[in-house]
Formats: structure tokens, C-alpha cells, sequence
């Protein structure tokens, strides 16, 4: 991972690491990287940070894409992954880290 670059992009030296199953991962900013061996990353288009996971369950249910995984805890608050009606397949993350 070249956490530089992200730390730059994001303005920030903070630098949160965590592992989930067999991948690692790196949250810089707005940045969640992903990092593990081959087929043990999830394919998606993105990772977005959330405030509140179960709506955008509700969200992307009621425009007819599907709940692929979740919702569900995770390391660093509730995630899910959802294929959206137009085939993108998105992760989605609750931050327990913004303030309300």
C-alpha cells in the first residue's frame, strides 16, 4: 500500500489499520484500502463511510438492487455490501467514528 500518497490526497497522518478475516486494511481518510491474497478481496466499485448502514439497506432494497452481505458488525462499525440496480456492487461502512 503506498499510505503516503493517501495521507497526502486525505490531509491527515492518521492512520487506522485493522484486519478483517485474511485481508488487511487501512483506513486513511476518506480512504479504506484493502489488502490480502488473491480472491480474498471482495469484488466492489467503492467503499463508502455511512452514518447509518440500515438505511441505505432500506435504500438500496426499495430501488431494486440486493443486499449481498449484511448488515452486519464489523471492525470498525456496521458494514454491508449491496449490488445496486444498475449492477455496481458497493461496501458500505458505518463510521462509530463521526460525531453526531
Amino acid at each position: 500500500m503506498s499510505l503516503p500518497l493517501y495521507q497526502r490526497l486525505a490531509g491527515t497522518d492518521e492512520v487506522r489499520a485493522f484486519t478483517f478475516g485474511t485481508v488487511r486494511l487501512v483506513w486513511v481518510g476518506p480512504f479504506l484500502l484493502l489488502e490480502g491474497a488473491e480472491g480474498a478481496v471482495p469484488v466492489r466499485s467503492a467503499t463508502i463511510i455511512v452514518r447509518d448502514v440500515e438505511f441505505v439497506a432500506s435504500l438500496v432494497v426499495a430501488s431494486g438492487g440486493e443486499l449481498l452481505d449484511g448488515p452486519m458488525p464489523g471492525p470498525n462499525g456496521r458494514r454491508l455490501i449491496a449490488r445496486h440496480s444498475d449492477g455496481n456492487v458497493l461496501e458500505y461502512i458505518e463510521d462509530i467514528h463521526q460525531s453526531g
